[in-house]
């Protein structure tokens, strides 16, 4: 599976691959304190925190910033991370929009691109959401995933914090639920 494909694309977002020189712009939305308010680390809006997770997002090989595609313009960023070809995995995660997207379906048709794509490849898609990130959590149950645990889970250059895993099975998926 390629972590990282050209692009992918809906009415609503294109994700693009991150590349280094997106830091300024991805950083201008990211350095809203509110966008981690609920979020395990809540100093990402603090650039030499931000800096810490672009590194490991350009790092990852699978991460986009995401536009809105009737404008062209960033509103976010997101990832693939961790494809497990054992379990017949990938994670999707490290997901934030500008405060500007909330309640509108960006993040729902950003994770039916990812999700779609992922299931080209794999049996299984995994999300790990903060413990006290409620409107993630809220969210990731709207499209049909499921808790299936709890876990301490460390970021890179982060504290390990109690982290919810939800899951969502290629047989369950239901594409419907999405729009």
């Amino acid at each position: 599976m390629n972590l990282q494909p050209l692009t992918l694309a809906n009415e609503w977002v294109t994700l693009i691959p991150l590349k280094d020189t997106d830091f300024d712009i991805l950083y201008q939305i990211a350095s809203d304190p509110l966008i981690w308010e609920q979020h395990p680390s809540k100093l990402r809006y603090q650039k030499n925190v931000f800096e810490i997770f672009f590194k490991g997002a350009i790092e990852s090989n699978g991460a986009f910033i995401i536009t809105d595609t009737k404008t062209g313009i960033p509103i976010g960023s997101t990832r693939f991370y961790h494809l497990n070809t054992i379990t017949n995995s990938i994670q999707i995660g490290y997901t934030f929009f500008a405060r500007s997207c909330w309640g509108k379906p960006y993040n729902r048709s950003t994770k039916s691109l990812m999700i779609n794509y992922a299931f080209q490849h794999v049996e299984m898609v995994q999300f790990d959401i903060g413990a006290l990130n409620i409107r993630s959590q809220k969210a990731i149950e709207k499209i049909g995933a499921v808790k299936v645990r709890a876990e301490e889970i460390q970021y890179v250059g982060e504290v390990a914090t109690l982290n919810f895993v939800y899951t969502i099975q290629k047989n369950n998926w239901n594409n419907d639920l999405i729009f």
